[in-house]
This record gives C-alpha cells, sequence and structure tokens, in this order.
C-alpha cells in the first residue's frame, strides 16, 4: 500500500524547508481507515491529506524535518495506525542529516501566488561557517519554469554569504508546483544541498466555473446560470462567443470595468439530441489572449 519503505532526506542544511511524501494506496475491495498518523521524535512531524480511503484511492502523508531546532544525524520512523478492513500499525524509517555548517534564510523558495503573465523571484540567502574557500559550483534545476542565479556576497574568517535568486519565468503553466533545486557545492562529502521550491501559478484572468455542467436538456430547453470573471486588475469585457453554431445563449455584459464580473448566461440547448460540449470565448479589452470556458450536457428526447 506504501509507495517507500524509507523516508531518507539526505543531507540538508540547517533552516531549511525539508518535505517528503509518502502514498499510501488502497488496494483493497473494503474501506481503509487510518486512525493516527505520527512520528516517533520530535524532529519530524507527519500529517495526512485524508484518513479515509474508498477501494484503489489514494492519500498523500507529507512528512517535515524540523531543520531550525535540531541539527546533525536524526533518525526516527513514521508510524501509521490502521482500524479498518483490519487493525495494523505500519513503521517506516524516517531518516535525516542536518549539516551545522550550511544556513538557509528562509528555508525555501516559497512564492505563493505568481500572476502567470509576470512570474514572480525570490531570494534566499546561503550562509556557510568553515573554509575560507567554499563554493557553490553550480545550481541544478529539472523544471523548465525557473530560472536560477547564484552570486557570492561576502568572504571572509571562514564565512561565505551567497544569493541564490530563484524566478518563476512569465507565461508559466497554471497550477500549483512544487521543484527541488540543488546546490552543487566544493565539499568533498556532501557536496549537494537541496532547495525546495513551491507555489501556485495563476493567470491575470480566471473564469469560475471553468467548466459548466448543464446535465440533462431537452432540444431547445434553456438554463441559467452564472459565471465569475475575475482580474488583477480592472477589467473590462468586450464580448463573449459561442464557438459553435448549434443552441443559443444569452448574456448581460458589464458596462464598466472592475476585478469581477458575476455574469448572467442563459443557455439555449441544441434541437438535436445527444450529448454536446461548447466552448465560450471572452474577448477583455487591452488583453490580447481571449480566455475560455466550457459548457457540456445531454440533450435528451426529441427527434433526430
Amino acid at each position: 500500500m506504501f509507495d517507500v519503505d524509507r523516508v531518507d532526506f539526505g543531507v540538508v542544511a540547517r533552516g531549511s524547508d525539508t518535505v517528503k511524501r509518502v502514498k499510501i494506496r488502497n488496494l483493497y475491495k473494503q474501506v481503509v481507515h487510518i486512525t493516527d498518523v505520527r512520528t516517533t521524535c520530535g524532529c519530524s512531524v507527519a500529517q495526512p491529506d485524508k484518513t479515509t480511503l474508498q477501494s484503489l484511492e489514494e492519500c498523500v502523508v507529507e512528512v517535515k524535518m524540523n531543520t531550525r531546532k535540531f541539527t546533525r544525524r536524526k533518525d526516527s520512523n513514521l508510524v501509521v495506525t490502521f482500524d479498518a478492513p483490519l487493525a495494523a500499525e505500519i513503521r517506516i524509517p524516517i531518516s535525516a542529516y542536518i549539516r551545522t555548517d550550511v544556513v538557509l534564510t528562509p528555508g525555501s523558495a516559497t512564492f505563493g501566488t505568481v500572476d502567470q503573465s509576470e512570474g514572480g523571484t525570490v531570494t534566499i540567502d546561503v550562509a556557510y561557517a568553515g573554509r575560507d574557500t567554499w563554493q557553490i559550483r553550480e545550481v541544478k534545476s529539472a523544471s523548465e519554469l525557473l530560472e536560477v542565479k547564484s552570486t557570492e556576497t561576502r568572504r571572509e574568517n571562514g564565512r561565505v554569504n551567497y544569493n541564490l535568486v530563484v524566478s518563476v519565468k512569465p507565461g508559466a503553466p497554471v497550477g500549483d508546483f512544487r521543484e527541488q533545486l540543488v546546490l552543487i557545492t566544493d565539499d568533498t562529502s556532501s557536496p549537494e544541498v537541496p532547495v525546495l521550491v513551491e507555489g501556485t501559478v495563476e493567470a491575470d484572468v480566471t473564469v469560475t466555473p471553468p467548466v459548466l455542467a448543464l446535465g440533462e436538456l431537452t432540444p431547445g430547453q434553456t438554463k441559467s446560470v452564472r459565471i465569475v470573471i475575475r482580474g488583477r486588475k480592472p477589467l473590462m469585457i468586450d464580448r463573449i462567443e459561442r464557438d459553435s453554431a448549434t443552441g443559443g445563449f444569452k448574456v448581460r455584459l458589464p458596462t464598466s470595468a472592475s476585478r469581477v464580473h458575476v455574469l448572467p448566461l442563459t443557455v439555449t440547448a441544441p434541437e438535436t439530441p445527444g450529448k454536446f460540449d461548447e466552448q465560450f470565448t471572452v474577448t477583455i479589452e487591452g488583453r490580447e489572449e481571449p480566455v475560455t470556458f466550457r459548457a457540456y450536457g445531454n440533450i435528451t428526447g426529441g427527434t433526430n
């Protein structure tokens, strides 16, 4: 049921936000219920995103190390307790080595919400105490949505500082992201320092709901719904068009600019029975690309 038999954080910097995810999949026909998730050491915490799993359903347990309070080698266990379909307790070893010579401030590149059209930037201070000659040789990233640059800002008396500038590129895909950078240093024993990067890319204009489920309709039947169009800045809606010529719709467009528009929309079902899936295009003044939303349903009755 578990996708791993060990949670190994490896060598991490002090102060870093260090997270691993463990997937649990219900392989049984019966419902699986988790009664408790914990760790055996205060150096780590664990939290599931759900505790009841239907057959073949999955959940994620997020395990975090406390790298601010604890240092050096830390070993514990993730303990997951079940009471259905059978009583059971599963233990998965957790291990990490928290360096004392490398400190990240803040502990991760956490962007929060990023405007898709503008991108965003976060700066992390990487502080090292030890050798005068210590260096970050390279920053590795497997993600095409990120740009990373490291710049040395201090080197004296065995202390070295770098600014790590992490940027999300404009035009990055909408949605949540979680990536990991790796600092490659000149340390012979532990050259890699992981850095967590996470956030959410949001379009400058969004339509809610993006998909309208109209359900069962008869030919020519009308159904009224509301759509909400939000912008990061006040926007003026020029027009709304339906890509297909089948059926029809009515909408009352706003007469002034606003960051939030609540629009009453009445959709008329096509005359031909069967499933339909239509796309609507919203043109906004001053915005080169339109935004879209869909409406789908099933036309029943009538004649072919």
